[in-house]
């Protein structure tokens, strides 16, 4: 195992380099743009703000992955009214499950991004204040 490999930890992405290397936020960004729709590329906020795209990329992992449970959930009892054979059944139910342990697989790679992203100075988000705080 690398050094690289044991210091960020295995969910860290591959095609990412490491925190503090040069490029490592031009890595980051790119990897996190290929996990968009190709739509989200020419909106500016997030090709220029890495923060925002993780956070973006984020939601989007997260509405994947209620999908893809949703469809493995429901494949025994919907797909065959489809009028699917069973094999087809059982290998979607396969796929369905890769695919989830692919998404959860991202999305910690994409938190593990944003923790670097956080720690190397961008700014977090500003805070709302409390009705308690705008008094004061």
């Amino acid at each position: 195992m690398s050094q690289t490999l044991t210091t960020l930890g295995p969910d860290w992405p591959c095609q990412v380099s490491a925190p503090g290397t040069r490029d490592w936020e031009r890595t980051a960004a790119r990897w996190l743009r290929d996990l968009l729709p190709a739509r989200y590329a020419g909106y500016s906020p997030l090709t220029r703000h890495p923060v925002l795209l993780a956070r973006h990329a984020q939601l989007q992992l997260q509405h994947e992955v209620r999908t893809v449970r949703v469809a493995l959930q429901t494949a025994r009892a919907e797909l065959p009214t489809l009028g699917l054979a069973e094999s087809v059944i059982e290998n979607s139910i396969r796929m369905y499950a890769v695919e989830l342990d692919q998404l959860n697989r991202l999305a910690r790679g994409v938190r593990l991004i944003t923790d670097a992203l956080l720690a190397e100075g961008t700014p977090p988000a500003p805070r709302r204040r409390t009705p308690a705080q705008r008094v004061s």
